[in-house]
């Protein structure tokens, strides 16, 4: 069981994130802690004798939080849920927001693993991404979670950017292996609608996306090519892509991702928090003001399907690089993957897109470069 917990707050909203946040003011900060603390302690009794394996605390920012937030938090989760000895629990932090006593903080409330939100060590692409902070500060933070005892770091990249070369993407990546973080998640910018980015670079998106030159984004190749130089540079320094976007060192995959892509079940807490239960998707109100007035109801509910499990076992399962196993769906659904998607899989393979190994079915090299378009394939 896995639970999600989700803080909508950051110091400034950066110009490509259509993420569930924005700035707040301390006030409203609080009360939403006290009605996240209010619903947790609300549902925590339906999961006794159920054990959490992870915690993703996620955002927005949640190192926007004050030290005295973070520990009702965090002692408001270890006092209603039962938590495995082994248990991974995440936050993502963005540089510029911590200090040595917050860090602290946070390994004391049982913060064991940190996502750091650096996305470029160049510092004219984290102006232009609407980032608070600079390289600089990155490092300093960097500093003070390894300082703190933190063994687990994950750090987010992005790659695709308007006017990124492949020589400045390498620099950034080069920059922080030098690091040696645990973890390393490598995503390709998406433009996506009602953010800054899409008023400016939605035209440029369009000439790329049908086969032409964009002016200021880079082209099709030249993504394809920072794709490519990711996974050989990160394998040459020892990091193991477990998933189209994410690499890690031995033992250091991201449990509560892989519970995702493997239809682990997990509730959400927290404005517009998604959650998945007994066969069935819902979400949390994504309206601040009704959710600061005690509004916990599950919203669109939707009782998922066999047929859409299934599609979504396979849309999801082969995002990992080992792939979908054969036995696994099976014991599952009770048929074998050939029946249900017969001409699917005989059609990708023979464009070498999946390959079958025998006991899973997984994605070629080439397969991974066009990932969504396989994956839709299932859906």
């Amino acid at each position: 069981m896995e639970l999600y917990i989700h803080i909508p707050f950051c110091i400034k909203k950066c110009s490509y994130c259509d993420f569930l946040s924005a700035p707040a003011n301390q006030t409203t900060i609080s009360e939403y802690i006290d009605c996240l603390e209010k619903q947790i302690v609300s549902k925590a009794p339906s999961f006794r004798g159920k054990t959490i394996d992870t915690v993703f605390i996620g955002g927005g920012t949640p190192s926007v939080l004050l030290i005295s937030q973070m520990e009702q938090l965090m002692n408001c989760i270890q006092n209603h849920f039962v938590l495995a000895k082994d248990a991974e629990i995440s936050m993502e932090v963005n540089p510029g927001t911590l200090t040595k006593e917050k860090v602290r903080a946070m390994v004391s409330g049982g913060i064991n693993r940190v996502s750091v939100g650096l996305q470029s060590a160049q510092e004219q692409e984290l102006q232009l991404l609407g980032r608070i902070h600079t390289y600089e500060d990155f490092l300093h933070s960097y500093e003070l979670l390894r300082d703190a005892g933190i063994r687990n770091i994950n750090v987010d990249l992005m790659s695709a950017l308007p006017g990124q070369t492949i020589e400045t993407y390498e620099k950034t990546l080069r920059q922080v292996l030098t690091l040696h973080p645990e973890h390393i998640s490598a995503y390709s910018l998406i433009i996506e609608k009602g953010t800054p980015f899409f008023e400016c670079y939605a035209e440029d998106e369009a000439l790329r996306d049908a086969g032409e030159i964009p002016k200021i984004l880079p082209s099709e190749e030249q993504e394809r090519d920072m794709y490519e130089l990711t996974g050989k540079l990160l394998s040459d320094y020892g990091y193991e892509r477990y998933e189209i976007s994410n690499y890690a060192k031995k033992g250091y995959a991201c449990r509560h991702n892989i519970g995702y892509w493997t239809g682990k079940e997990y509730y959400g807490f927290g404005l517009g928090a998604a959650s998945y239960i007994d066969g069935k998707r819902f979400c949390n109100t994504s309206d601040m003001s009704a959710y600061l007035m005690g509004d916990f109801a599950p919203q669109d509910v939707q009782q998922i399907s066999k047929k859409e499990s299934m599609a979504e076992f396979f849309y999801l399962g082969l995002r990992m690089t080992d792939g979908v196993a054969k036995s696994e769906f099976v014991q599952r659904f009770g048929l074998a993957a050939e029946t249900v998607y017969a001409d699917v899989l005989s059609e990708l393979s023979a464009q070498q897109l999946l390959e079958d190994t025998g006991t899973r079915y997984r994605l070629t090299s080439f397969g991974r470069d066009v990932s969504n378009q396989v994956l839709y394939r299932f859906l």
